[in-house]
């Protein structure tokens, strides 16, 4: 059986999508999300390092969408949560620094 290639998407997609209802997953670590923290709607916080113990608390049913500070850490966890049977999650590229970026270019 072949390995599924995640789905990546860029941060103006991922701002439709959280718009639409799909959930943000940041998997920065609390001490990252304190020094860059901004208000989202349907974001939650499960720190990489805590993730295996409480990936479950993700609903399948709702399209989830994975960060970290740059794409990799949230890379990996996307591939995890496909490992573990969600269907319905996409990684977004280049991470929270790029989402700051897009969200002060928007507001110009």
């Amino acid at each position: 059986m072949a390995t599924k290639t995640a789905v990546e998407i860029c941060p103006s997609t991922t701002q439709g999508r959280v718009n639409a209802g799909a959930l943000l997953v940041d998997v920065r670590e609390r001490d990252e999300v304190a020094q860059l923290a901004f208000d989202v709607p349907n974001i939650v916080n499960i720190p990489l390092s805590e993730f295996e113990e409480h990936y479950q608390e993700l609903p399948k049913d709702k399209e989830l969408v994975m960060v970290c500070r740059g794409g990799g850490r949230s890379l990996k966890a996307t591939y995890y949560l496909m490992n573990m049977g969600y269907e319905n999650v996409v990684n977004m590229q280049h991470g929270m620094v790029r989402w700051v970026q897009r969200r002060v270019s928007y507001k110009r």
